[in-house]
Protein backbone atom coordinates (compact mmCIF):
# COMPACT_ATOMS: atom_id res chain seq x y z
CA UNK A 1 0.00 0.00 0.00
CA UNK A 2 1.51 3.22 -1.03
CA UNK A 3 2.42 6.15 1.08
CA UNK A 4 -0.42 8.47 -0.06
CA UNK A 5 -3.17 5.80 0.47
CA UNK A 6 -2.23 5.41 3.97
CA UNK A 7 -2.06 8.64 4.76
CA UNK A 8 -5.48 9.41 3.31
CA UNK A 9 -6.83 6.39 5.65
CA UNK A 10 -5.31 8.17 8.84
CA UNK A 11 -6.48 11.42 7.90
CA UNK A 12 -10.45 9.96 7.00
CA UNK A 13 -10.20 8.07 10.60
CA UNK A 14 -9.17 11.52 12.13
CA UNK A 15 -12.43 13.25 10.77
CA UNK A 16 -14.19 10.16 11.74
CA UNK A 17 -13.04 10.83 15.69
CA UNK A 18 -13.21 14.22 15.38
CA UNK A 19 -16.52 14.78 14.34
CA UNK A 20 -17.44 12.11 17.00
CA UNK A 21 -15.76 14.07 19.67
CA UNK A 22 -17.55 16.98 18.39
CA UNK A 23 -21.01 15.82 18.38
CA UNK A 24 -20.13 14.03 21.93
CA UNK A 25 -19.22 17.51 22.71
CA UNK A 26 -22.75 19.07 20.87
CA UNK A 27 -24.75 16.51 22.76
CA UNK A 28 -23.30 17.48 26.49
CA UNK A 29 -23.95 21.09 25.74
CA UNK A 30 -27.20 20.48 25.01
CA UNK A 31 -28.07 18.31 28.27
CA UNK A 32 -26.05 20.58 30.12
CA UNK A 33 -28.45 23.54 28.29
CA UNK A 34 -31.87 21.48 29.22
CA UNK A 35 -30.45 21.01 32.74
CA UNK A 36 -29.50 24.67 33.35
CA UNK A 37 -32.81 25.65 31.59
CA UNK A 38 -34.94 23.48 34.23
CA UNK A 39 -32.94 24.31 37.24
CA UNK A 40 -33.14 28.15 36.12
CA UNK A 41 -37.05 27.40 36.06
CA UNK A 42 -37.16 25.93 39.65
CA UNK A 43 -35.21 28.28 41.07
CA UNK A 44 -37.62 31.18 39.61
CA UNK A 45 -40.75 29.20 41.18
CA UNK A 46 -39.20 29.61 44.49
CA UNK A 47 -38.74 33.36 44.65
CA UNK A 48 -40.88 35.99 46.27
CA UNK A 49 -41.25 34.34 49.94
CA UNK A 50 -39.90 34.39 52.91
CA UNK A 51 -37.76 31.35 52.87
CA UNK A 52 -37.20 29.12 49.97
CA UNK A 53 -37.21 25.06 51.07
CA UNK A 54 -36.13 21.66 49.55
CA UNK A 55 -37.98 19.28 51.22
CA UNK A 56 -35.56 16.80 50.47
CA UNK A 57 -33.32 18.29 52.80
CA UNK A 58 -35.60 18.85 55.67
CA UNK A 59 -35.56 16.16 58.59
CA UNK A 60 -38.41 13.28 58.15
CA UNK A 61 -38.50 9.96 55.74
CA UNK A 62 -38.43 9.39 52.37
CA UNK A 63 -41.63 7.33 50.44
CA UNK A 64 -43.38 6.38 47.41
CA UNK A 65 -45.97 8.52 46.16
CA UNK A 66 -48.35 5.85 46.24
CA UNK A 67 -47.10 5.62 50.29
CA UNK A 68 -47.53 9.09 50.90
CA UNK A 69 -51.19 9.19 49.41
CA UNK A 70 -52.02 7.32 52.76
CA UNK A 71 -50.16 9.43 55.58
CA UNK A 72 -51.83 12.30 57.78
CA UNK A 73 -50.15 14.66 59.21
CA UNK A 74 -51.24 13.66 63.38
CA UNK A 75 -49.75 13.99 66.98
CA UNK A 76 -45.84 14.40 66.44
CA UNK A 77 -45.87 12.39 63.17
CA UNK A 78 -47.91 10.76 60.40
CA UNK A 79 -51.15 8.46 61.04
CA UNK A 80 -50.85 5.63 58.17
CA UNK A 81 -54.15 4.72 56.48
CA UNK A 82 -54.60 1.76 54.32
CA UNK A 83 -57.16 -0.99 54.24
CA UNK A 84 -56.32 -3.51 56.56
CA UNK A 85 -54.04 -1.42 59.35
CA UNK A 86 -54.13 2.44 60.60
CA UNK A 87 -50.66 2.80 62.27
CA UNK A 88 -49.09 5.88 64.33
CA UNK A 89 -45.36 6.36 62.67
CA UNK A 90 -42.94 8.78 64.11
CA UNK A 91 -41.07 11.24 61.94
CA UNK A 92 -38.45 9.52 61.31
CA UNK A 93 -40.93 6.40 59.83
CA UNK A 94 -40.90 4.18 63.43
CA UNK A 95 -43.99 2.62 64.28
CA UNK A 96 -45.71 3.95 67.37
CA UNK A 97 -48.96 1.46 67.46
CA UNK A 98 -51.07 0.16 65.19
CA UNK A 99 -54.41 -1.65 64.71
CA UNK A 100 -55.43 -4.10 61.88
CA UNK A 101 -58.49 -3.48 60.10
CA UNK A 102 -60.83 -4.35 57.36
CA UNK A 103 -61.93 -1.37 55.78
CA UNK A 104 -63.17 -1.25 51.67
CA UNK A 105 -62.58 2.48 51.03
CA UNK A 106 -60.76 4.26 54.48
CA UNK A 107 -60.86 7.88 55.66
CA UNK A 108 -59.57 9.64 57.99
CA UNK A 109 -60.63 13.21 59.87
CA UNK A 110 -58.49 14.73 62.30
CA UNK A 111 -59.05 17.41 64.70
CA UNK A 112 -56.97 18.95 67.57
CA UNK A 113 -54.45 15.97 68.81
CA UNK A 114 -57.81 12.90 67.35
CA UNK A 115 -58.53 11.28 64.38
CA UNK A 116 -61.54 9.06 63.51
CA UNK A 117 -60.79 7.05 61.00
CA UNK A 118 -63.96 5.22 59.23
CA UNK A 119 -65.11 3.22 56.28
CA UNK A 120 -66.89 5.23 53.95
CA UNK A 121 -70.14 3.17 52.91
CA UNK A 122 -68.58 0.22 55.53
CA UNK A 123 -69.77 -0.48 58.82
CA UNK A 124 -67.05 0.22 61.35
CA UNK A 125 -65.00 3.38 62.68
CA UNK A 126 -62.94 4.44 65.36
CA UNK A 127 -61.09 7.18 67.03
CA UNK A 128 -57.07 7.39 68.02
CA UNK A 129 -55.06 9.57 69.75
CA UNK A 130 -51.33 9.82 69.72
CA UNK A 131 -51.07 6.80 72.20
CA UNK A 132 -53.79 4.47 71.63
CA UNK A 133 -56.92 3.61 69.98
CA UNK A 134 -59.16 4.96 72.21
CA UNK A 135 -62.64 3.23 70.56
CA UNK A 136 -63.58 1.26 67.63
CA UNK A 137 -67.26 0.52 67.27
CA UNK A 138 -69.24 -1.08 64.15
CA UNK A 139 -72.42 0.65 62.74
CA UNK A 140 -75.81 -0.52 61.83
CA UNK A 141 -75.73 1.21 58.58
CA UNK A 142 -73.44 2.58 55.79
CA UNK A 143 -71.40 5.07 57.37
CA UNK A 144 -71.01 8.16 55.26
CA UNK A 145 -69.23 10.57 57.34
CA UNK A 146 -67.51 11.50 60.51
CA UNK A 147 -66.90 14.26 62.63
CA UNK A 148 -65.23 15.62 65.72
CA UNK A 149 -65.48 18.60 68.57
CA UNK A 150 -62.48 20.55 69.96
CA UNK A 151 -62.67 18.32 73.32
CA UNK A 152 -63.03 14.66 71.38
CA UNK A 153 -66.79 14.26 71.15
CA UNK A 154 -67.38 12.19 67.69
CA UNK A 155 -70.61 12.60 65.08
CA UNK A 156 -71.21 9.71 62.94
CA UNK A 157 -73.51 9.76 59.83
CA UNK A 158 -75.09 6.89 58.45
CA UNK A 159 -78.04 5.25 56.35
CA UNK A 160 -80.88 4.96 58.20
CA UNK A 161 -83.60 2.39 57.59
CA UNK A 162 -86.23 3.95 58.79
CA UNK A 163 -85.59 7.40 57.10
CA UNK A 164 -83.02 9.81 55.11
CA UNK A 165 -80.20 9.29 57.14
CA UNK A 166 -79.03 9.28 60.83
CA UNK A 167 -76.45 11.01 63.04
CA UNK A 168 -74.88 9.14 66.31
CA UNK A 169 -72.95 11.55 68.96
CA UNK A 170 -70.68 9.87 71.15
CA UNK A 171 -68.03 11.25 74.56
CA UNK A 172 -64.75 11.29 73.80
CA UNK A 173 -64.52 7.76 75.60
CA UNK A 174 -66.77 6.18 73.42
CA UNK A 175 -70.19 6.26 75.36
CA UNK A 176 -73.27 6.69 73.46
CA UNK A 177 -75.13 10.46 73.96
CA UNK A 178 -77.86 11.03 71.40
CA UNK A 179 -78.84 9.64 67.78
CA UNK A 180 -80.81 11.64 65.51
CA UNK A 181 -82.72 10.25 62.46
CA UNK A 182 -83.87 12.49 59.45
CA UNK A 183 -87.70 11.57 58.49
CA UNK A 184 -88.70 14.63 57.04
CA UNK A 185 -86.12 16.86 57.38
CA UNK A 186 -83.87 15.24 54.06
CA UNK A 187 -80.65 13.69 53.68
CA UNK A 188 -77.45 14.55 56.18
CA UNK A 189 -74.63 16.67 54.59
CA UNK A 190 -72.53 17.94 57.33
CA UNK A 191 -72.53 17.79 61.09
CA UNK A 192 -69.95 20.36 63.65
CA UNK A 193 -69.68 20.96 67.10
CA UNK A 194 -69.62 24.23 69.05
CA UNK A 195 -66.50 25.26 70.40
CA UNK A 196 -67.58 24.19 74.25
CA UNK A 197 -69.57 21.26 72.85
CA UNK A 198 -72.79 22.23 74.35
CA UNK A 199 -74.31 22.18 70.82
CA UNK A 200 -74.22 20.18 67.72
CA UNK A 201 -75.88 21.14 64.37
CA UNK A 202 -76.58 19.18 61.53
CA UNK A 203 -77.14 20.60 57.56
CA UNK A 204 -79.63 18.45 55.66
CA UNK A 205 -80.99 18.64 52.48
CA UNK A 206 -84.67 17.24 51.45
CA UNK A 207 -85.02 16.78 48.05
CA UNK A 208 -88.37 15.14 47.32
CA UNK A 209 -90.60 18.24 47.15
CA UNK A 210 -90.76 20.21 43.58
CA UNK A 211 -87.99 22.37 45.27
CA UNK A 212 -84.61 21.26 46.96
CA UNK A 213 -85.18 22.57 50.58
CA UNK A 214 -82.17 23.15 53.15
CA UNK A 215 -82.01 22.48 56.77
CA UNK A 216 -80.45 23.40 59.66
CA UNK A 217 -81.50 21.20 62.69
CA UNK A 218 -79.70 22.38 66.06
CA UNK A 219 -79.37 20.73 69.72
CA UNK A 220 -78.23 20.99 73.09
CA UNK A 221 -75.55 18.74 74.27
CA UNK A 222 -76.62 18.61 78.52
CA UNK A 223 -74.17 16.88 80.95
CA UNK A 224 -76.37 15.68 83.80
CA UNK A 225 -73.07 14.97 85.81
CA UNK A 226 -72.61 11.69 85.36
CA UNK A 227 -73.57 11.29 81.37
CA UNK A 228 -74.37 13.39 78.17
CA UNK A 229 -77.95 13.69 76.83
CA UNK A 230 -79.49 15.86 73.77
CA UNK A 231 -82.04 17.54 72.72
CA UNK A 232 -83.68 19.40 69.60
CA UNK A 233 -83.07 23.12 70.40
CA UNK A 234 -84.21 24.13 66.65
CA UNK A 235 -84.92 23.88 63.12
CA UNK A 236 -83.92 26.68 60.39
CA UNK A 237 -84.44 27.29 56.64
CA UNK A 238 -83.96 29.87 53.74
CA UNK A 239 -85.75 30.49 50.99
CA UNK A 240 -82.34 29.61 48.81
CA UNK A 241 -82.87 26.33 47.19
CA UNK A 242 -79.38 25.77 47.23
CA UNK A 243 -78.27 23.04 50.05
CA UNK A 244 -76.34 24.04 53.23
CA UNK A 245 -73.09 22.17 52.21
CA UNK A 246 -71.04 22.63 55.58
CA UNK A 247 -71.87 24.09 58.70
CA UNK A 248 -68.74 25.84 61.15
CA UNK A 249 -68.74 27.72 64.41
CA UNK A 250 -66.68 30.38 64.49
CA UNK A 251 -66.47 31.31 67.79
CA UNK A 252 -69.99 31.26 69.87
CA UNK A 253 -71.55 31.92 66.22
CA UNK A 254 -73.06 29.53 63.83
CA UNK A 255 -72.25 29.73 59.97
CA UNK A 256 -73.57 27.38 57.36
CA UNK A 257 -72.34 28.06 53.45
CA UNK A 258 -74.29 27.45 49.92
CA UNK A 259 -72.00 27.11 46.62
CA UNK A 260 -71.91 31.06 46.98
CA UNK A 261 -73.64 32.48 49.91
CA UNK A 262 -72.47 32.29 53.60
CA UNK A 263 -75.11 32.05 56.05
CA UNK A 264 -75.44 32.70 60.05
CA UNK A 265 -77.68 32.45 62.74
CA UNK A 266 -78.80 35.68 64.11
CA UNK A 267 -82.01 36.30 66.13
CA UNK A 268 -82.96 32.99 65.90
CA UNK A 269 -82.70 33.47 62.33
CA UNK A 270 -80.85 32.22 59.69
CA UNK A 271 -79.45 35.64 57.69
CA UNK A 272 -77.61 35.94 54.58
CA UNK A 273 -74.63 38.04 54.95
CA UNK A 274 -73.91 40.75 52.51
CA UNK A 275 -71.76 39.74 49.55
CA UNK A 276 -71.26 36.44 46.91
CA UNK A 277 -68.74 34.13 46.41
CA UNK A 278 -68.22 33.03 42.91
CA UNK A 279 -67.32 29.01 44.49
CA UNK A 280 -66.73 28.61 48.20
CA UNK A 281 -63.98 25.72 48.50
CA UNK A 282 -63.10 25.86 52.17
CA UNK A 283 -64.23 26.62 55.23
CA UNK A 284 -61.90 26.55 58.38
CA UNK A 285 -62.94 27.98 61.99
CA UNK A 286 -59.60 29.44 63.33
CA UNK A 287 -60.06 30.44 67.27
CA UNK A 288 -63.22 32.65 67.14
CA UNK A 289 -62.62 33.59 63.01
CA UNK A 290 -64.01 31.55 59.81
CA UNK A 291 -60.75 31.35 57.37
CA UNK A 292 -62.73 30.78 53.51
CA UNK A 293 -60.47 29.74 50.71
CA UNK A 294 -63.24 30.85 47.37
CA UNK A 295 -62.73 31.42 43.52
CA UNK A 296 -64.62 33.52 41.67
CA UNK A 297 -65.57 30.91 38.99
CA UNK A 298 -64.37 27.46 37.75
CA UNK A 299 -60.62 27.78 36.60
CA UNK A 300 -60.05 31.01 38.36
CA UNK A 301 -57.30 31.69 41.21
CA UNK A 302 -58.46 31.48 44.73
CA UNK A 303 -58.78 33.93 47.60
CA UNK A 304 -58.86 33.67 50.95
CA UNK A 305 -61.02 35.65 53.10
CA UNK A 306 -60.96 35.72 56.69
CA UNK A 307 -64.35 36.67 58.51
CA UNK A 308 -65.31 37.41 62.64
CA UNK A 309 -67.77 36.29 64.59
CA UNK A 310 -69.66 39.08 63.75
CA UNK A 311 -69.58 38.26 60.10
CA UNK A 312 -67.32 41.17 58.95
CA UNK A 313 -64.79 40.34 56.53
CA UNK A 314 -61.48 41.59 58.19
CA UNK A 315 -58.81 40.04 55.07
CA UNK A 316 -59.73 39.22 51.70
CA UNK A 317 -57.02 38.55 49.70
CA UNK A 318 -55.63 36.36 46.22
CA UNK A 319 -53.56 33.33 47.43
CA UNK A 320 -52.96 31.00 44.32
CA UNK A 321 -54.43 28.46 41.74
CA UNK A 322 -54.30 25.28 43.38
CA UNK A 323 -55.10 24.46 47.12
CA UNK A 324 -53.27 21.31 48.05
CA UNK A 325 -53.94 21.18 51.42
CA UNK A 326 -54.77 23.15 55.06
CA UNK A 327 -54.23 23.00 58.53
CA UNK A 328 -55.64 24.81 61.65
CA UNK A 329 -54.09 24.45 65.18
CA UNK A 330 -55.44 27.17 67.84
CA UNK A 331 -55.08 30.49 66.32
CA UNK A 332 -52.84 29.35 63.41
CA UNK A 333 -54.07 28.22 60.00
CA UNK A 334 -51.71 27.07 56.91
CA UNK A 335 -53.03 26.73 53.59
CA UNK A 336 -50.44 24.49 51.26
CA UNK A 337 -51.35 26.44 47.39
CA UNK A 338 -49.83 25.89 44.25
CA UNK A 339 -45.75 25.49 45.41
CA UNK A 340 -46.21 28.13 48.43
CA UNK A 341 -47.23 27.24 51.85
CA UNK A 342 -48.80 30.33 53.67
CA UNK A 343 -49.06 30.39 57.44
CA UNK A 344 -51.32 32.75 59.28
CA UNK A 345 -52.54 33.95 62.72
CA UNK A 346 -56.31 34.38 63.77
CA UNK A 347 -56.37 38.15 63.00
CA UNK A 348 -55.10 38.17 59.59
CA UNK A 349 -51.62 38.57 59.89
CA UNK A 350 -48.69 36.27 57.87
CA UNK A 351 -46.54 34.27 59.98
CA UNK A 352 -44.74 33.07 57.25
CA UNK A 353 -44.69 32.59 53.18
CA UNK A 354 -42.74 29.54 52.31
CA UNK A 355 -41.63 28.23 48.45
CA UNK A 356 -41.49 24.18 48.68
CA UNK A 357 -40.12 22.23 45.67
CA UNK A 358 -42.20 19.36 45.56
CA UNK A 359 -45.98 18.81 45.05
CA UNK A 360 -47.50 18.80 48.60
CA UNK A 361 -50.28 16.48 49.58
CA UNK A 362 -51.07 16.98 53.23
CA UNK A 363 -49.73 19.62 56.06
CA UNK A 364 -50.04 19.48 59.66
CA UNK A 365 -48.99 21.38 62.65
CA UNK A 366 -46.65 20.50 65.67
CA UNK A 367 -44.51 21.65 68.52
CA UNK A 368 -42.26 23.82 67.98
CA UNK A 369 -43.09 26.03 65.38
CA UNK A 370 -43.10 23.61 62.94
CA UNK A 371 -45.07 22.10 60.42
CA UNK A 372 -45.09 18.57 58.73
CA UNK A 373 -45.42 18.44 54.73
CA UNK A 374 -46.60 15.33 53.24
CA UNK A 375 -45.13 15.27 49.74
CA UNK A 376 -45.46 13.42 46.97
CA UNK A 377 -41.38 13.16 47.85
CA UNK A 378 -41.80 11.76 51.86
CA UNK A 379 -42.85 13.23 55.04
CA UNK A 380 -40.52 16.49 55.91
CA UNK A 381 -40.65 18.77 58.74
CA UNK A 382 -40.15 22.85 58.38
CA UNK A 383 -39.75 25.76 60.51
CA UNK A 384 -41.92 28.59 60.40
Amino acid sequence: MSETVKQKKKTNSTDRSLKILIGIFALVLVLFGVLLYFTAKKESALKGADQAIRLSAQGGFDCEYAEAQKLYAFGEGVLKVTEDRTAYLTLSGNEVYSKNIKYTNPQCYIRDGKAVVFDYNGYAFMVLDKDQVVFEKPTENKVKGAKLSDNGKCAIITDSDEGYGKVTIYDEKGSFIAAWESSDSGYPIDVTFSKDDSFFAISTVNTMGAVNRPYIRLFAIVDTGTKFSASDYGLYTSDDAQLFGSVVYGGNRLFTFTANKIFTLENDKLVALSGEYGSINYVNSVDDMLFMIYSDGINQKNSLAIINSKGETIYDSLIGSSVNAVSVKDDKYAVSVDNRIYIFKSNGNVISDISVDEEVLRIGFIENDKLVVISTGGVHTINY
